[in-house]
């Protein structure tokens, strides 16, 4: 399997994976001509990914996906609570409903030779879910958007090969930041974002001898910033109930503003 972030943190997802048969983007929350010039950066385009996968609704995930649909044409897997809630906003633009297939949280889907399972997981969206992905050999998780996660969604996550995982904020900088004081609890609570030390915490339980390859994504912009949360993950590795140490493994952080490195399993 191919995988990498075209971009990952809170102003904009994207994300491709795929086998030798068959690829997917996971959420189009940047520009159509930044997604594209992403996927060109490993000779992938837009028009070749077999389906897009949403996560949920909100902007940093679906921003420049009406331009992918209306020039592309792809398949839009979702939930039909995302799906309902894409085609009520305003911001998209007018998407085709009949571009939309209905995924169900709990329920494996395929596209191609791809084994897609969509995980329900805890946030302040309409019906969102996080996708581990299989095509046979090797299984791939992005998983970002999680205010929490308990020992269903760990037990979902072991295994697998490789990892783009949230490591959304730092809570200190949270804290005394200049965030209102609604909007921090909002981050903090059980339907926001994991931060870098629950990650790391979260990593400790699901890693294992066979793990490739580990992205950290959906860094906030103004309460975390790459070295913090690749130290913290790894001290929270390194400190954890497990025989792993935090360089014992690849981990990078995803970036923002341009793709990652090209993980091929």
């Amino acid at each position: 399997m191919d995988f990498f972030s075209v971009a990952s943190g809170s102003s904009g997802n994207c994300i491709c994976l795929g086998s030798d048969q068959c690829h997917v983007m996971i959420d189009a929350g940047i520009s159509g001509k930044r997604i594209e010039e992403g996927m060109n950066t490993y000779d992938y385009t837009t028009s070749d990914m077999d389906g897009v996968l949403i996560t949920h609704e909100h902007s940093d995930h679906i921003q420049g996906l009406g331009v992918v649909a209306r020039k592309y044409g792809l398949p839009i897997y979702a939930t039909k609570g995302t799906a309902d809630a894409i085609l009520q906003s305003s911001s998209v633009g007018k998407i085709d409903p009949s571009l939309f297939h209905v995924i169900e949280a709990g329920k494996t889907f395929f596209i191609g030779n791809l084994e897609i399972y969509p995980m329900s997981i805890s946030h302040d969206a309409a019906d969102p879910v996080a996708y581990l992905v299989s095509d046979g050999r090797h299984r791939v998780g992005v998983v970002t958007d999680l205010g929490y996660y308990d020992a269903d969604i760990v037990s979902h996550m072991e295994g697998l090969d490789a990892l783009l995982l949230e490591a959304n904020h730092d809570i200190h900088m949270l804290q005394v930041g200049a965030y209102p004081y609604p909007l921090k609890q909002r981050i903090l609570g059980e339907r926001g974002h994991l931060s870098n030390e629950t990650s790391g915490q979260l990593l400790g339980q699901i890693l294992h001898d066979g793990m490739q390859h580990i992205l950290l994504g959906h860094l906030s912009k103004e309460n975390n910033y790459d070295e913090l949360a690749y130290e913290t993950v790894r001290l929270e590795i390194s400190l954890g109930d497990n025989p792993y140490r935090g360089n014992d493994f690849p981990i990078e952080v995803a970036k923002r503003d341009r793709p990652s490195s090209l993980i091929r399993l």
